[in-house]
């Protein structure tokens, strides 16, 4: 499961209480800070991120300004476990020390493997930080992330390839691996590489709504739908009419489609091009949705016309078993066709309609995921479709009275 970590250390300081109190609320599963005191604060629900300089904590929560260092506190500092050990380990639950070489991984790995045999206060993780600028670094962040529990990453070039060399090497790895970005966009790539993406984020707002922002990128989710079998009543010829023919980024699977309708109500499982046809190749990418005026679903529970469609726009690939994944669209291609207009009813008696061009080769799906083609469909054939409990003002859900004929 995707997280995120909010590091406070360059948060502006007028801006610091209002990020922090943002964090909070908006449940991000940790903050990072090099004040110790500043982590005490915070409640046990956030994991509390203490940076070291040297293995040294900059503040603690059992040091206040301008107290002196008790004797012997200077010797005990300059062990590399002495922040692990410390009783001002309550005011934190993840140590983060940086590391350069491949003797300072070992003496991270070798400090938190002792903090997990001595337990209570010494068993706080202690984790590590590195940029990687070349590929020396790039392989001591794979042996990181490999013995590490957290293993947090700056990459210093824009390219994500260093993240998938790190994602594949660190497969089997138990820790957690968290990427350095620069902003959301940046976010939402990095949650993507490689389609498992990195387990976490270490993002530096600017003010609190960053933060929700980023709370919402993390809850975005798609859904799994309730199907409805739909039974076929009325099959018809309709004439010319423009279609729409939708190319997306992804590969469909051979039960997945998107969900087409006339009606904002009710849709009908549309089927992809995976299958096999006489005289063309598979295009496992598109679907032959319907027309133009049809309503199609996406994300956030949003619909929109087939007409409005087109490159960058997001929909959701629906499978005979009611997964959901988000999927990008590459094009829209719109054509003048036959059209063929297909009647069904669900179970409660409502009207679910679809508008799709008349030719054998345009498919739906049914129960269990059967391919079926349009132009052999007969009344009382049984389809999968999706019933929708909302109506639709320019493509949100709202709750007033609106029927569709």
């Amino acid at each position: 499961m995707r997280f995120a970590w909010i590091d406070l250390r360059e948060v502006p300081r007028p801006q610091l209480q209002a990020v922090v109190d943002a964090a909070i609320h908006a449940r991000m599963a940790g903050v990072v800070a090099a004040d110790a005191e500043l982590l005490g604060t915070l409640p046990p629900t956030v994991t509390r991120v203490l940076v070291t300089e040297g293995g040294v904590p900059v503040t603690t929560s059992a040091k206040k300004p301008g107290d002196k260092e008790p004797k012997g506190a200077e010797k005990d500092a300059k062990s590399p476990s002495a922040a692990a050990t410390s009783p001002s380990n309550t005011a934190f639950d993840v140590l983060l020390r940086k590391f350069h070489t491949q003797d300072e991984l070992d003496a991270l790995a070798a400090d938190h493997r002792a903090g997990t045999r001595t337990g209570s206060a010494g068993g706080t993780p202690v984790s590590g930080f590195i940029d990687v600028r070349d590929d020396r670094t790039l392989q001591l962040s794979c042996a990181g992330a490999m013995v590490l529990p957290y293993t947090v990453i700056h990459f210093a070039d824009p390219t994500k390839i260093p993240l998938e060399i790190v994602l594949a090497a660190a497969e089997s790895a138990e820790g957690k691996l968290v990427t350095v970005v620069d902003g959301l966009e940046e976010a939402a790539i990095v949650f993507d590489v490689l389609e498992r993406g990195s387990d976490g984020i270490l993002f530096t707002p600017r003010s609190a709504d960053e933060v929700f922002a980023l709370a919402r990128l993390l809850e975005a989710t798609t859904p799994q739908l309730e199907l409805s079998t739909l039974t076929v009543e009325s099959i018809r010829h309709v004439g010319l009419g423009d279609r729409v023919c939708v190319d997306t980024c992804s590969h469909f699977e051979e039960d997945e489609g998107i969900l087409v309708g006339s009606y904002s109500s009710g849709f009908v499982l549309c089927c992809s091009e995976t299958h096999p046809l006489p005289y063309m190749p598979t295009r496992p990418f598109r679907v032959n949705a319907g027309a133009l005026h049809s309503y199609t679903l996406g994300p956030d529970n949003r619909t929109n016309y087939l007409s409005e469609v087109g490159s960058g726009s997001a929909l959701l690939a629906v499978g005979a078993d009611g997964r959901t994944r988000r999927v990008v669209v590459g094009r829209a291609k719109l054509e003048s066709r036959p059209l063929l207009e297909i009647r069904t009813h669900a179970e409660d008696g409502r009207l679910v309609s679809l508008t799709v061009q008349d030719d054998w080769h345009v498919r739906v799906l049914g129960p269990g995921g059967k391919v079926l083609n349009v132009t052999e469909l007969q009344t009382g054939d049984e389809l999968l479709g999706y019933l929708a409990a909302d109506k639709r003002h320019v493509g949100l859900p709202i709750g007033e009275f609106c029927k569709e004929v």
